[in-house]
């Protein structure tokens, strides 16, 4: 798809973007917001605050100049980052003004560097690669409404109940406010939540998983409390019953593999189980025999959710365990201790929590022998992939 002076020309610009890269990057968002306020409105703006989009951004952008003449490594991570956009409402209008800027913004921290065949190179590699995206979100739009109960966009939907799980865990279940069906979700998928708390000028977007099973009537996420957390707060202080919340189609590919009777591993941190809830409410119904571990850490007894829920479900699959880790207690989960409490190598594994666990979790699964292709992972944020041969997007946000 691209000739080889201008993969060439890209890789060249690798030296300048491991110096430079945040520089350009800050520059980008600051001109593109300055000029389009409105994108502010999909962007996640406490990442913004600490200058978690700028690294992200920066990593990738270096990611796509070092992979230019094999773009299938980098090309792993469309779907996930496809599924990602389509929630927030990215279009393909959007790329181009991305494009645009990531162009102006090279020109301007690179200066002498950032030459007219370099910057025609990097326009003619941005085209490529948002070409892909673009296709693979059209698609994801046409199916989000195009299935019973589907929509496009973001709808209203109403607070049927709210539960109190832990100390800094909350539930709310969600029915659609115009009485339509609940759409089709599979085990693992999140819906973006877009709120405006008071005094606010522009839309938060956070994604939650859905955490409960297909089919039960309604959507559930579950949401910590997180410290200065803007949405998480709004939401435990001042959702209710009966308030309404706007919600995208439910997206994401961390989603169960089901129709294999190979053992299934859930490793969680934190509130990183709620997505496991809806995959092992699934098994519970459709694979009961199937072999389950499932293993969580949480800070403390008090902060740990869903334990006589998670004790529910595992009666019902009598070839399952569980393992429970309290930091106060044991000390954070180590690769070692994780060594000693795997019951088996074999089947699929699950890992979602905060990044710093993940990194450890998924390291010690690969020092066990475990292929990439068996170690399935979520994680919320403008981060790259922590998955090996995997690499973030030009569009992260």
């Amino acid at each position: 798809m691209l000739n080889e002076k201008t993969k060439q020309l890209v890789k060249s610009t690798v030296p300048a973007l491991m110096q430079h890269g945040l520089d350009i990057t800050a520059s980008f968002y600051k001109n593109m917001f300055n000029d389009h306020p409105d994108l502010l409105n999909l962007f996640n703006q406490s990442n913004q605050k600490q200058g978690r989009q700028q690294a992200a951004l920066a990593q990738a952008v270096l990611a796509a100049a070092a992979n230019i003449d094999r773009l299938e490594a980098i090309l792993p991570a469309v779907e996930k980052i496809a599924h990602k956009h389509r929630s927030l409402g990215v279009k393909k209008e959007h790329y181009p003004i991305v494009g645009d800027y990531l162009l102006k913004a090279m020109k301007e921290i690179l200066q002498e560097k950032a030459t007219d065949e370099i910057l025609s190179a990097w326009e003619e590699a941005y085209g490529v690669i948002a070409g892909v995206f673009i296709q693979a979100e059209e698609e994801l739009y046409a199916s989000a409404e195009n299935q019973n109960g589907g929509w496009s966009g973001f709808k209203a939907f109403r607070v049927i109940k709210k539960v109190k799980e832990s100390s800094v865990i909350t539930s709310f279940y969600l029915a659609p406010a115009d009485d339509r069906a609940i759409p089709h979700f599979l085990p693992g998928q999140y819906v973006t939540i877009r709120v405006k708390p008071p005094g606010e000028e522009y839309w938060h977007n956070r994604q939650y998983s859905l955490s409960n099973a297909p089919g039960t009537g309604c959507l559930r996420i579950s949401v910590k409390k997180e410290e200065n957390g803007t949405v998480s707060a709004y939401l435990h202080e001042h959702i209710h019953a009966g308030s309404l919340l706007d919600a995208s189609p439910p997206a994401g590919d961390f989603v169960l593999i089901e129709q294999t009777v190979q053992p299934a591993t859930f490793i969680s941190g934190g509130v990183g189980t709620t997505p496991f809830l809806s995959m092992m409410h699934r098994l519970a119904e459709t694979q009961p025999e199937k072999p389950v571990q499932y293993i969580h850490a949480a800070q403390n007894e008090e902060v740990h959710a869903f334990k006589d829920e998670i004790n529910g479900i595992l009666q019902r699959m009598p070839n399952s365990s569980a393992a429970i880790f309290y930091e106060n207690r044991q000390g954070r989960i180590s690769a070692e201790r994780l060594h000693r409490t795997l019951e088996t190598t074999a089947g699929d594994f699950y890992v979602c929590g905060p990044i710093p666990f993940m990194e450890v979790m998924i390291a010690a699964l690969h020092e066990m022998g475990i292929p990439d292709n068996r170690i399935h992972y979520e994680f919320f944020g403008p981060a790259a992939s922590i998955k090996r041969g995997q690499s973030p997007t030009l569009l992260e946000s």
